[in-house]
């Protein structure tokens, strides 16, 4: 699934020359590396909480099946909604 981004290719060449004037061209790849720790970290605290969530459910006995299952009907509805209005969205 992608995540559109609502800024476009010269947007973000601005934002990056605008982070190269106010830190410097030897800073630059410092903050993008710490970002990257950062994201990191946070993925896999993500995950951590995810996995201590699905160990307790099981461990307390719930089906954590049934979240599986919602999002395969949700995904087949979204399927199908856009099989109906499909002919309608290319008449216009």
């Amino acid at each position: 699934m992608s995540i559109p981004l609502f800024i476009s290719g010269g947007e973000i060449a601005f934002v990056i020359f605008i982070v190269i004037m106010v830190f410097g061209a030897d800073k630059v790849p410092d903050i993008a590396r710490g970002l990257g720790k950062g994201m990191r970290t946070l993925k896999n605290a993500t995950e951590d909480i995810k996995s201590e969530i699905t160990k307790s459910a099981d461990k307390q006995g719930i089906n954590t099946d049934i979240a599986k299952d919602m999002k395969k009907e949700i995904d087949d509805a979204k399927k199908n909604i856009e099989e109906i209005t499909g002919s309608v969205k290319r008449k216009f």
